[in-house]
């Protein structure tokens, strides 16, 4: 997705003759009728969709807006939903903006809202004005806020999931022509459920002409306020054949599930899980372990934050993407003391000076706000730190580190989610009817015994997981790394003999270092090293050395050679007493350094001549059949957002990630970038 600043709103709430209103300068229009917002949200969008009856008794509602403005129309359909004793499961309100309200004027827009305990929740989680899907979760998860800040015609087709309900909101079409632009109301219909609706208090020919272009059958309803009229939309009848011919393979989603086998109880396997779960999944976890996380999620703290790359391609948003949402989920669990961690900020470093420059130009350009990252030089750090670093960097106010262990064991405590420890799950067979079963080893030369079964199942291992599907994709080598990884865990009375100053906030630039607190043992955690195809398990004195002079140049500090042996001879003794600790972890890569997620692909032999397979998308899959792995280095980031977005995709539900995003994590890349070389040589 091509990403463009955020340029928040100018909101004149003085303005001669509107007596308070919110007034847009820009659009020329204000925010809401006279008569009242949260009157005008009941009258045209709910009572226009068939709210709250449509929704009741349903699992999942979900709601796709036009314009978000100042969030008058989602408090308005959440306090409607908590008026309803007979409400939907979950709540899904999906929204696009361009021009997103600051914090302060949200605060006063909604000073004397009719739902001001709402507002005060919806102002506590406002993100950062970033070109990103952000989700904002409240009611424990079961009314969920999907923020999309940009341009109505960018995020149109980027949205992925069904809906059941359109309220077409913004400023009049005179004034914003590009929001009701027919073409992009198509994908109104392509995101539509059977019985997709849609209300709008504009009965402009431009919308009338567009919403029957996209397959709407209209009507004239009441108008609120002083407009007579309104309109009433309703899908016209299609097949469910039709409707599902619209859906490319890679996308087509298994609403009718009910179980799920997650195979893995690390970050990722744990994330899936506790997604799955808050879609309504009943969720069984195997690992091959007596307890879960007993592999690299077994490491006593890690890093969580996002980056800036000059050019905002897939990998930077993606982790902006991620990093936000990994604060917003693990924040509140340290805070609860579920889990040690500090999630108030993280430094990286910006590199060489000439790099940093161009660097510090090119986010200036993309507008990334600082509530997101900032630039801080040498001597500015010191104060968030509490030490120098070696040179200039970044600081992102909402990384920072937490303990993997603890965040497994935190999320596999989700109600819905059962753990079944030493179950060394050694293949996977379909079930009969539908679904799949998860095998032992086999004994002698019958099958092995059953472990469990569900609807769907989702691979969360590492390599040994990748094996379980080489049967069924008939894929005998992902292209991916796996790489050892040794970190260093110094005791504090150990760094202040070799001089090493623990940080207030993680830092990170190639190596990182983590201050632990004593609840988390105490100390400076430093490392990684990184060694693709080495399958040493043993800590070794070389890895630890490496890992201290990482720290060293992270503080631009050069030891000369009699500090050197030093430390070594230091070192040496502490790892024969206990007082110098680590562990090896192996990491798996994918060779664009990007995570798989998503449905398994079918073998070559069942696609030929299927269906075009230039795009991710356009694969056929196994049915059933889920994989989320190879996160690398970036699992903590990564696996809170990475879990919801499979559950969605799982479900049916809307998806938290750009589509472009799913394109490009999708484990089906590979196959259309071979299609797409192919295609090349045949036209050459």
């Amino acid at each position: 997705m091509k990403t463009q600043a955020i340029v928040e709103a100018q909101i004149d709430f003085d303005h001669p003759g509107h007596d308070g209103l919110a007034w847009a300068p820009g659009f020329q229009d204000v925010y809401h009728a006279r008569d009242g917002a949260f009157a005008q949200a009941r009258h045209v969008f709910l009572r226009g969709n068939g709210l709250p009856g449509r929704w009741q008794g349903r699992g999942r509602f979900a709601i796709l807006e036009t314009g978000f403005g100042l969030g008058n129309n989602f408090l308005a359909t959440w306090a409607a939903w908590r008026d309803d004793p007979q409400r939907c499961e979950r709540l899904v309100f999906v929204s696009m903006e361009k021009h997103p309200p600051r914090r302060e004027d949200l605060a006063r827009a909604h000073a004397t809202s009719p739902a001001p305990a709402l507002a005060a929740q919806l102002l506590a989680q406002w993100p950062p004005a970033t070109p990103d899907l952000h989700v904002l979760d409240f009611e424990g998860g079961r009314v969920r806020l999907l923020l999309a800040l940009g341009d109505v015609a960018t995020w149109w087709p980027e949205l992925s999931g069904q809906i059941d309900a359109c309220y077409l909101d913004g400023f009049a079409p005179a004034q914003n022509p590009a929001m009701w632009d027919a073409h992009l109301l198509r994908h109104a219909t392509r995101l539509g459920a059977p019985d997709l609706t849609a209300a709008t208090w504009s009965i402009a020919r431009v919308v009338r002409d567009g919403l029957q272009g996209a397959g709407f059958a209209l009507e004239r309803a009441p108008g609120f306020g002083s407009k007579r009229d309104m309109l009433v939309a309703r899908r016209h009848p299609l097949p469910a054949q039709a409707l599902a011919r619209g859906i490319p393979p890679g996308r087509q989603a298994a609403p009718q599930a009910r179980t799920a086998l997650v195979i893995g109880a690390g970050l990722a396997g744990a994330a899936a899980a506790r997604a799955l779960a808050a879609q309504g999944l009943s969720v069984t976890v195997l690992e091959r372990h007596v307890a879960p996380a007993q592999e690299t999620s077994g490491n006593r703290a890690g890093l969580f934050h996002g980056v800036a790359h000059a050019h905002d391609g897939a990998h930077a948003q993606l982790l902006r993407a991620a990093a936000l949402r990994a604060h917003q989920l693990i924040a509140p669990l340290v805070a609860s003391g579920q889990v040690a961690g500090n999630p108030n900020g993280l430094w990286r470093g910006g590199g060489e000076p000439a790099d940093w420059a161009q660097l510090q130009a090119a986010v200036q350009a993309q507008g990334l706000p600082a509530a997101y990252l900032r630039p801080l030089s040498r001597d500015e750090a010191v104060e968030p730190l509490g030490l120098a670093p070696a040179g200039p960097g970044w600081w992102y106010p909402q990384g920072g580190w937490a303990c993997p262990a603890d965040l497994v064991r935190a999320w596999l405590d989700s109600p819905g989610v059962r753990v079944l420890g030493q179950q060394d799950v050694q293949a996977l067979a379909p079930r009969e009817g539908g679904g799949w079963r998860a095998l032992c080893a086999a004994e002698a030369n019958g099958p092995g015994a059953m472990l469990a079964e569900a609807d769907v199942v989702v691979v969360a291992g590492a390599a040994d997981g990748l094996a379980l599907l080489r049967p069924w994709t008939g894929v005998d080598d992902w292209p991916r790394v796996r790489s050892r990884g040794q970190v260093s865990c110094l005791s504090a009375e150990l760094a202040a003999a070799l001089q090493l100053p623990a940080p207030r906030h993680p830092l990170a630039s190639g190596g990182y270092g983590i201050g632990l607190p004593p609840e988390a043992g105490g100390g400076l955690l430093c490392g990684a090293t990184s060694q693709p195809g080495d399958e040493d398990p043993a800590l070794r004195l070389s890895d630890h050395l490496s890992n201290v002079g990482q720290w060293d140049r992270l503080l631009g500090r050069s030891p000369d050679a009699g500090e050197q042996a030093r430390r070594e001879a230091l070192l040496a003794t502490a790892m024969a007493q206990g007082a110098l600790t680590g562990r090896v972890g192996w990491r798996l890569a994918c060779d664009d350094r990007l995570p798989l997620v998503g449905p398994v692909p079918l073998p070559a032999a069942q696609r030929t001549g299927l269906t075009r397979q230039e795009q991710p998308r356009r694969v056929p899959r196994v049915p059933g059949l889920y994989v989320l792995s190879a996160l690398g280095s970036r699992g903590i980031t990564l696996a809170p957002l990475l879990g919801e977005v499979l559950a969605a995709w799982i479900t049916g539900a809307p998806v938290p990630l750009a589509s472009s995003l799913m394109d490009a994590i999708d484990p089906a890349r590979f196959i259309a970038r071979a299609a797409r070389a192919a295609s090349r040589t045949a036209a050459d």
